[in-house]
């Protein structure tokens, strides 16, 4: 196992490029066994959470090869249902997105239930409902611990789904792309991602109207054909960078950053006193942050809650936190969606912050706060990044152990942060460590 050794208190200071979109990667390679000519992607991110899916579409017969850096081919010409490991599947929670593709190409697919980050319980009832609308049965076997999807022949039809949900969305897209006649799809989801999935599929040929909205119009089309998409950049790692640099009193600039994904985003940050500078498809964040925090009509201390997109999403929450410790004010943030998501404030309040845990959904922070350096652990992908914020604001050393948490969603998080001027080091455990 490795672990991150963190000195802390050293201002970020340059320029940085996120990397392709995680959550968009993993549905596009999925996209990818819907048809059976050789597809091409671009600024696939090197992650452990598309390693993993990679090797699920391999064992299905996929052959997948690497044609450049971070671009990959694709081809899905010969496939075959697998008995999928287990283990595998646990590793990540897009497993499930293999049910859509595979029932449009095979009529059927056994799955282990997916696994991903352990922020509450998070229901696949969603994705079942939905692709049973498409004439899809759709099991789950108690006996042998493993999903059953199976038909004979898809059908559009309007969907309603019962949540916004991102990946139930993207399952149905997938799924009623080649089904026959029109699917109306609901209450889609319309994050970012989704988006990329869309006008990635328009251009192997499927009829997707309606494009960024709630309401999805899906024509039935015969096939897909090949084709070749490059993926845009990793918006929550783009704020991520953008709360190291806030946290550390640094000033960098994040190249092909993406910026007309981060309207409500910015409008957030605002009210913790942070801001930034778009130039282009560059962000610039400042030095000498307000850092101050807004409060609401008649000094009432304001909320900030996560909401679909294109309100400010959940995935972001922990970032928020982290950077509210250092600005000046309280504020109350509420997930509602995951009764998980808080369970890294213990963490910060061992470092020194003013944090009141009011319950598995809700906190108060009270700022600004000095941070001093602790040993941390990261129950998830998005907790990991913001204890690695609050190391690198944090007085002394901290050590992040299970780093590989991280590094599901982050690419060479390290090498980028080195190169910004962060005090930084990977070791193995059975190292020692020099507190300074």
């Amino acid at each position: 196992m490795e672990q991150f050794v963190i000195q802390g208190g050293y201002p970020l200071e340059g320029k940085v490029t996120p990397s392709g979109n995680k959550n968009a990667a993993l549905p596009l390679l999925a996209a990818c066994f819907l048809t059976e000519e050789p597809v091409r992607l671009h600024n696939v991110p090197d992650i452990q959470d598309v390693n993993a899916m990679r090797a699920l579409l391999e064992s299905m017969g996929v052959k997948i090869k690497t044609i450049g850096d971070h671009s990959i081919e694709v081809n899905a010409a010969h496939v075959h249902l697998a008995d999928f490991d287990p283990d595998l599947c646990k590793r990540i929670r897009a497993s499930i997105l293999l049910a859509g593709p595979a029932l449009a190409r095979c009529g059927e697919l056994r799955l282990p239930p997916p696994g991903g980050d352990v922020i509450g319980r998070r229901r696949v009832d969603t994705h079942i409902l939905a692709l049973r609308g498409l004439g899809a049965q759709a099991e789950y076997d108690r006996a042998n611990h493993v999903f059953h999807f199976r038909s004979d022949k898809l059908k559009g039809n309007v969907i309603l789904l019962d949540e916004a949900s991102v990946t139930a969305t993207e399952n149905t897209i997938m799924a009623a792309v080649t089904a026959e006649g029109e699917t109306i799809l609901r209450n889609a989801a319309s994050e970012p991602h989704i988006q990329e999935l869309c006008q990635f599929l328009n251009i192997l040929g499927a009829q997707i109207k309606n494009i960024g909205s709630n309401t999805l119009h899906i024509q039935g089309v015969q096939k897909l054909h090949k084709g070749e998409f490059t993926i845009g950049p990793d918006y929550l790692e783009v704020v991520s960078y953008i709360g190291a640099a806030v946290v550390t009193n640094g000033s960098i600039r994040i190249i092909n950053a993406g910026p007309q994904y981060l309207d409500m985003i910015s409008m957030v940050f605002n009210r913790l006193g942070v801001y930034w500078d778009v130039v282009g498809e560059d962000i610039i964040v400042p030095n000498e942050q307000q850092l101050v925090i807004e409060p609401d009509l008649g000094g009432a201390i304001p909320e900030i809650s996560v909401m679909p997109w294109p309100a400010f999403p959940t995935d972001l929450m922990s970032i928020a936190i982290v950077v509210a410790t250092q600005s000046r004010g309280s504020v109350l943030f509420h997930d509602w969606m995951y009764p998980s998501r808080m369970f890294f404030i213990d963490k910060l309040v061992g470092m020194g912050a003013h944090v009141v845990l009011c319950d598995p959904h809700r906190c108060i922070v009270n700022g600004p706060t000095k941070l001093y350096g602790e040993t941390l652990e990261s129950p998830d992908i998005r907790a990991g990044m913001s204890l690695l914020l609050a190391a690198l604001a944090a007085e002394g050393t901290s050590i992040i152990r299970n780093v590989g948490q991280i590094e599901r969603g982050y690419e060479r998080v390290d090498e980028k942060l080195l190169a910004l001027g962060a005090r930084i080091e990977r070791i193995s455990e059975s190292q020692d460590v020099l507190y300074h």
